[in-house]
């Protein structure tokens, strides 16, 4: 009797130890290996690699170190910095952002996605913060290489960051909504084709003063625009807030996520 009650002991440990516990993990640490995985699979992308790390890295070395563009007084890379840093968050929160959501709607991604224990509002979420490691990531990278071309950076740090942020949310909710509404193949060329045209007409190089005036002012209500400026304005000519370029980014950040969010499409 000893012995099997030592026995049933033994079993009764095993299984209270190796009893499964069904269920799904805390929403956090589901967010966060989404958040992880979607990072990982847009920087294994060699064409979103391209356009988020390549593509501006270049465009800041090249036109830094040759005089092709009369960009006013003062250093080439002051002027540049600032309209590349938009541009790196362009890249990744618009364009790479509503290429990878518009193909993995197309094969089914986000239907099977939207069927797990992981809510759908985060797994947009978890999109939003891959969105923002990339940009860290191209930042600091960016960062490194206009100091090495003598790059002086001016202005009030937490005016920076809010141009970032809502610069990052105007563009992502622009991505998701284009993503969410067109076929992927369409997602593709029209996101390459915005990306080109913002590139030249969006003040990221070419200096808006170089438009005729009424260009300017239409240019200067784009989401690229207000980034470029703003943050030109902050860090090369030392300004406190650009509260206009703030606006500006707030309302196409309102309007481009709120759009996403009622027009979206899963399948």
């Amino acid at each position: 009797m000893s012995a099997g009650t030592e026995t049933g002991t033994g079993e009764g440990t095993a299984v209270g130890r190796y009893a499964p516990a069904p269920g799904a993990a805390p929403l956090s640490r589901m967010i966060a290996a989404q958040t992880a995985f979607e990072t990982k699979m847009l920087l294994r992308n060699g064409e979103q690699l391209l356009l988020t790390v390549i593509i501006p890295s270049l465009l800041l070395v090249l036109f830094s170190t040759v005089d092709i563009i009369d960009t006013g007084a003062g250093a080439s890379v002051d002027f540049l910095t600032p309209g590349v840093l938009a541009l790196a968050v362009m890249s990744t929160a618009f364009t790479g952002q509503a290429i990878a959501t518009g193909f993995e709607r197309r094969y089914g991604v986000l239907k099977r996605l939207g069927a797990s224990p992981l809510p759908r509002w985060a797994l947009m979420t978890a999109k939003t913060l891959s969105v923002l490691v990339t940009e860290v990531l191209q930042i600091v990278l960016l960062t490194v290489i206009a100091f090495a071309l003598g790059w002086s950076p001016e202005g009030n740090p937490f005016a920076v960051l809010l141009l970032l942020v809502l610069g990052t949310a105007a563009f992502s909710g622009l991505g998701l909504l284009m993503a969410g509404t067109l076929k992927a193949e369409a997602t593709l060329a029209a996101a390459n084709l915005v990306f080109v045209l913002l590139l030249v007409g969006g003040g990221v190089i070419v200096p808006l003063d170089k438009f005729p005036d009424t260009a300017q002012t239409l240019l200067g209500l784009l989401p690229i625009s207000a980034l470029s400026e703003g943050l030109r304005e902050v860090l090369q000519h030392g300004a406190g807030m650009p509260w206009g370029d703030l606006g500006v980014l707030a309302v196409w950040a309102v309007l481009g996520l709120g759009a996403a969010a009622r027009f979206f499409r899963w399948e």
